[in-house]
């Protein structure tokens, strides 16, 4: 191959690598992520040694994520030490760092041979890699593949049964059947297809049923403050006006008023005044979920770490039950060795002086007043498939509150898809609360039963909607799509050697 036709090989690859993150969340164009994947399936069976398979999944895959992850330069344009286009630097270096991940799954799927064994190894590798990914150095879950297929008709209902790890691998079978159609095995490509359909129709028949609701009446404030405004000088006492300005007044009928993550960005606990002032708002039997900031002081009262905290609020403003956000965003919450990079002038890649330290992990609030115990959340937590509960203790619903200000616009859609699927894999309604959009509230099936945009504010009004009985999914977590992927290499492997 000469260099020319090398480098326009790598440059399709590349292409085929955006083209296939069109697929998610807002633009929803799944069948060209399937087209992107076919691309990259039958160009693995062409690679000749492990070095080119590398080159052409990393050049792919770096396609593929910094689509996927443009949206992050948007927040370093809210970090005043630091000029705006390090935020394009970041973006770079991320997808790169994620296109290793296709990478090993090319390398290793090339060695299962050509036709359906090498189909069933693609799908089962980048599966078990995407699991990978979720938890090496913290974590990066950020669009697992299964995303796609929330718009695919009732296919996305299956997270409820493998979760969006097992319905990545669903998304990839069904483009190597596209695959094999190129190369013209149509049997086998057809069957694989079929098969997918098949499920995406029987997903359609939990969607038949309306979605049923609670007594629990939720007032969800979205006030449309950006970061700006948010931090400046007067930032508290102007988010507290313009959050209570557009809270309903309380009725007859108990509600929970709910504000997103840092609503007050102030030290709450701290504050006995702004918390009366805020329950002087609420009815007798109502509760106020508001997102804000906790100290961590010495004994002489010296702070010396900050939590990320969701409070829970009664009408004299005492606080019942706090929540502690426990993964937090690196570069963003807290600075990695930060000695290390104090040392050589790189603290002002994250904002402020002292970090956030992270709770103790996923927990269920039990409400008063007749409330649903809830699970809180808190910004990115929503992407962390498997764990968003507290084992041992399932909440009615779960309650994502987020600061999406940070967000270009394809970011917060893509947030929220995420939250859709966590949905379905427990098998919970959830509510979630934004300053800036976009909030909602989510049935137990995915679906959007109300929102509001972003870039508008007001209240959503809405009861919250039942849960469904724990799921397959909620039972075994993160280990049952695994093991299928697994399966479906040894099934590879198998056909391979038959061959």
């Amino acid at each position: 191959m000469t260099p020319r036709a090398r480098l326009t090989r790598l440059g399709l690859l590349f292409g085929a690598g955006i083209v296939s993150s069109l697929g998610f969340a807002p633009w929803n164009l799944w069948p060209l992520t399937l087209i992107g994947f076919a691309w990259l399936i039958r160009e693995t069976a062409t690679t000749r040694t492990w070095r080119q398979a590398a080159k052409a999944g990393w050049v792919f895959g770096f396609g593929h994520f910094l689509l996927g992850t443009h949206w992050i330069a948007q927040a370093f344009q809210y970090q005043q030490d630091m000029p705006a286009w390090t935020g394009w630097i970041g973006v770079v270096l991320l997808a790169a760092y994620l296109a290793v991940f296709p990478a090993i799954t090319v390398v290793v799927a090339r060695r299962f041979g050509a036709g359906l064994p090498r189909v069933l190894g693609f799908a089962g590798c980048w599966t078990i890699a995407e699991a990978v990914r979720g938890v090496l150095f913290s974590g990066f879950p950020w669009n697992p593949l299964g995303a796609v297929a929330l718009p695919m008709a009732g296919l996305g209902q299956g997270a409820a049964l493998v979760g969006g790890l097992g319905l990545s691998a669903v998304i990839l079978l069904a483009a190597g059947g596209l695959s094999l159609l190129l190369e013209r095995q149509w049997r086998t490509g057809a069957a694989i297809i079929g098969l997918t359909a098949a499920a995406a129709l029987a997903g359609l028949i939990s969607l038949r049923t309306p979605t049923p609701l609670t007594a629990t009446r939720l007032n969800i404030v979205q006030a449309d403050i950006g970061q700006d405004e948010k931090w400046s000088e007067d930032g508290v006492a102007r988010a507290a006006a313009k959050y209570l300005k557009l809270s309903p007044a309380p009725t007859r009928a108990a509600r929970l008023l709910i504000w997103p993550e840092a609503a007050i960005p102030d030290l709450l606990d701290e504050m006995p005044a702004m918390r009366r002032r805020l329950g002087a708002h609420l009815g007798p039997n109502d509760l106020m979920l508001l997102g804000a900031l906790k100290a961590i002081r010495t004994d002489d009262g010296r702070a010396i770490a900050a939590r990320n905290s969701l409070f829970v609020l009664d009408s004299e403003g005492a606080i019942l039950a706090r929540y502690d956000k426990k993964r937090l965003v690196p570069f963003g919450e807290f600075l990695p060795a930060r000695p290390l990079l104090n040392a050589i002038g790189l603290d002002r890649l994250a904002p402020g002086a002292l970090d956030f330290w992270p709770g103790p992990g996923p927990r269920t609030l039990p409400l008063p007043s007749g409330f649903p115990a809830v699970g809180p959340l808190i910004c990115y937590e929503v992407i962390f498939d498997g764990r968003v509960t507290e084992a041992g203790y399932r909440p009615a619903w779960l309650l994502n509150v987020s600061n999406d200000a940070w967000f270009a616009g394809a970011g917060a859609e893509m947030h929220l898809a995420q939250a859709r699927l966590r949905s379905i894999e427990e098998g919970l309604p959830m509510a979630r609360s934004t300053p800036t959009g976009i909030s909602a509230v989510i049935d137990a099936n995915g679906r959007v039963t109300a929102s509001m945009p972003r870039g508008q504010a007001g209240t959503i009004d809405a009861r919250l909607p039942a849960a469904n009985p724990p799921t397959l999914f909620s039972h075994t977590g993160r280990i049952l799509p695994v093991l299928l992927a697994a399966v479906l290499m040894l099934l590879g492997w198998r056909f391979g050697r038959m061959r």
